[in-house]
């Protein structure tokens, strides 16, 4: 996969010509300058404590491993009783230490006292295998059981909480990170993925690791399919499913901002919550949040969609925002498991308006354009507001207009703009869209304003 990771911390240093004859007295007063100061130096450095003992180990001998992964593992000085554990998985190109050294995972560990996993692919290009039937299967072979060997070898060796077991990982980690919630259900209480894709949208059946179509987004099922993706991987499993928090940039080449869309109606759909946000923010600019299945820092599913940004993520500030989602932002451990994320809907809806939507599309070859017309009929003013509808199938936004669409396929909801945020009794806004189609221009079928149902018209 020709992604690639931006080191948050890394710089640039300029190379040294070479010296001239001018120069030469001045090196050798450096040299006896520095002579004289390493020895005070030295005697500094072993008189001070490090910061931190801990140290990223590699481990091998860690149990079954079809496709000889490597293993790193972090344990930091001092971990809560019964430790959590979160597997982070890197990115093509990049390795376990890498992502260690490149992510604030492990500075959190310091901080919480969890222990950290690090799996490197070794394979070609460094990718993980998320697309062979053996890896989409429980048990079936390739990554996934070599990962599931090492979180076997923690169990063994430390007495971490078996309920308190993430996984999170970016591009290739993040599509591998989906896999190992289809897989393992009842091995991984939640994972967050950062810029991946479905369970099963990378899936080949011609041994190649590279899906072009999934790639570039053009993969779409609905929520239904996807779901039954997930539980074929581990047929006849009923117990609890894990949590998802997903991320992904708008502007994405790599693995396209689609999939961001297909990711939400995948797990919405295995954790049963339907696909109308219970929740929908910015808890900082540019993000787009949708919580689903409760308002909650713990939601059973939740989609950041980070505007105008391409495929480098995590950034600074996101790793913290992922150990809140598994409830590591701790030091003391919960005293009863998480409790089994709800599997309907809310059963109040937020506070809404009555409202009536005006929906006319243009339609061409392969595309689409949409104008929406929003009526308050009601008696007091919208201050704020957002529109929730349900794209048909194969109809995917590229672009919009008045509003913020999120996510671009499947359930979406439309907020308001700075500028338009209040509707006046009576008072209409006009909002629209271009998207991509496959054959399907009609319209959808039910709007809801600020939760309540609006009428057509």
């Amino acid at each position: 996969m020709p992604d690639r990771y931006v080191h948050p911390k890394s710089g640039r240093t300029a190379r040294p010509g070479p010296g001239t004859q001018a120069a030469r007295p001045v090196r050798s007063l450096l040299a006896a300058l520095l002579a004289a100061v390493l020895p005070l130096l030295a005697a500094v450095l072993i008189s001070a404590p490090p910061a931190t003992a801990a140290t990223l180990t590699e481990v091998t001998a860690f149990g079954t491993n079809p496709s000889s992964l490597r293993m790193h593992l972090y344990v930091p000085d001092s971990v809560t009783a019964r430790p959590a554990v979160l597997v982070a998985v890197h990115y093509c190109t990049g390795s376990g230490p890498a992502f260690y050294s490149g992510t604030e995972f492990a500075s959190l560990a310091d901080r919480y006292g969890f222990i950290v996993v690090y799996p490197s692919a070794t394979r070609s290009g460094n990718c993980f295998d998320v697309s062979s039937p053996q890896a989409l299967k429980r048990d079936g072979g390739s990554d996934p059981v070599g990962i599931r060997s090492m979180v076997g070898y923690v169990q063994q060796h430390y007495a971490v909480d078996p309920d308190r077991i993430f996984v999170t990982g970016a591009s290739s980690g993040a599509m591998m990170t989906n896999v190992l919630l289809g897989d393992y259900p009842d091995v991984f209480k939640a994972g967050a993925a950062f810029m991946g894709v479905p369970f099963g949208c990378f899936a080949t059946t011609d041994g190649s690791g590279w899906n072009s179509a999934c790639a570039n987004g053009t993969v779409t099922k609905t929520p239904q399919q996807w779901g039954d993706l997930v539980r074929a991987a581990y047929p006849g499993y009923t117990g609890s499913r894990p949590r998802m928090q997903l991320w992904h940039g708008t502007e994405d080449t790599t693995l396209r901002y689609p999939n961001f869309g297909e990711e939400v109606k995948q797990w919405t759909d295995v954790l049963g919550v339907g696909q109308t946000p219970a929740l929908t923010d910015s808890p900082q600019a540019s993000w787009t949040r949708t919580r689903y299945g409760s308002t909650g820092t713990q939601a059973a599913v939740e989609a950041i969609s980070v505007q105008g940004v391409g495929h480098s993520l995590p950034t600074s500030g996101m790793a913290a925002r992922a150990v809140a989602f598994f409830g590591l932002d701790s030091t003391t451990p919960p005293t009863t498991p998480p409790t089994t994320p709800p599997t309907t809907p809310p059963t109040t809806p937020p506070t809404g308006t009555a409202c009536q939507v005006a929906y006319t599309t243009n339609a061409w070859n392969t595309g689409l354009t949409a104008a929406i017309t929003v009526t308050n009929k009601g008696g007091a003013p919208v201050n704020g507001w957002s529109l929730a509808f349900t794209l048909p199938a194969g109809q995917t936004i590229t672009s919009g207009w008045n509003a913020v669409y999120s996510p671009s396929a499947g359930a979406v909801t439309a907020r308001n703009a700075a500028y338009n945020a209040a509707i006046a009794p009576g008072g209409s806004v006009g909002i629209g869209f271009q998207a991509t189609h496959t054959g399907n221009t009609t319209a959808p079928t039910a709007f809801a304003l600020n939760g309540t149902a609006c009428t057509l018209g």
